[in-house]
């Protein structure tokens, strides 16, 4: 019978006389908004946050989880919006970008699924590595970086996530074996091949070319939702490059038919579980429905 599997622990200091790294804090579920002035203040006061260069890891990593959380029911909330965007302040092309991208992606699933997946979730890849491999992929076949970039957060959270998909898709950038086949060199579940095949693949459906780009990621994932979200994410990364590092710190939030379940790193199944079971074991991760 398949368990879940704690977070490992860090390994041993290399000497037995160092002293062990401290733990970092851990992370606090975000709670919902009571109505929209609530939510555009703690918007704000998280992107602000997200921007200053003072500001300790613990509170990047907990300001990013906030406005995951927040940008979520924002794009639920569809009649917070107006109100939310007049009072977002210098941010407020960055919260319509966030609400056109949870919008379009929300409309690629047809059906929430009644169980939580089969998946490990695992620390990535350090953010700049990660972001030199994106502009390796756009200095190589035209790709712009932004985009790989959106396209490694949406389809596995910059490799957080390990586990086929529902097509047999693998790897950080979501492969199927044929597809790899074809655009793949090295190791499928390596970021930098991963993210240099998708460049690869982009490019041969005419992704170097800004008016073939949209094209080219509907042939990566044939929905127009899919194009939507991807875009949009790019269009903050375009705006704000340093945006990337608040987008990296994101958590691993799964739409089910009861709401968004976290699962955070540690998390590990070899068999789906009904998602009764997984609230009734941790309700701390049930982060709200799937309406309000």
């Amino acid at each position: 019978m398949a368990t879940e599997i704690a977070p490992e622990a860090p390994p041993d200091a290399s000497a037995g006389t160092a002293t062990p790294p401290a733990p970092r804090p851990a992370l606090a579920a975000p709670t919902l908004a009571g109505d929209a002035d609530e939510l555009a203040r703690r918007l704000v006061a998280a992107e602000d946050v997200l921007r200053d260069p003072a500001a300790p890891e613990h509170a990047l990593r907990q300001a990013a989880f906030d406005t995951q959380v927040l940008y979520r029911q924002l794009a639920r909330r569809t009649g917070w919006q107006d109100r939310v965007l007049a009072a977002a302040g210098p941010y407020r092309a960055t919260m319509a970008d966030h609400i056109e991208a949870r919008t379009g992606l929300r409309s690629v699933l047809t059906r929430l699924s009644g169980e939580v997946p089969a998946w490990r979730i695992v620390r990535p890849a350090p953010v700049d590595e990660l972001r030199a491999h994106y502009e390796e992929g756009e200095r190589t076949f035209g790709v712009p970086w932004e985009v790989l970039a959106a396209v490694n957060l949406v389809e596995t959270g910059f490799g957080r996530i390990r586990g086929y998909s529902t097509a047999g898709a693998r790897g950080p950038m979501q492969f199927i074996p044929s597809t790899w086949a074809r655009y793949g060199e090295g190791d499928i579940d390596d970021p930098h091949d991963s993210i240099l095949a998708a460049a690869r693949y982009l490019a041969a459906s005419g992704g170097a070319s800004p008016d073939r780009l949209d094209a080219a990621l509907h042939a990566y994932n044939r929905h127009t939702g899919y194009v939507r979200g991807v875009r949009a994410y790019a269009r903050i990364l375009e705006r704000d490059p340093g945006a990337l590092a608040g987008l990296y710190r994101w958590q691993i939030l799964y739409l089910s038919e009861r709401g968004d379940l976290w699962l955070p790193q540690g998390y590990r199944r070899t068999t789906s579980l009904p998602v009764d079971t997984y609230v009734a074991r941790h309700p701390d991760r049930l982060l709200g429905t799937a309406t309000d």
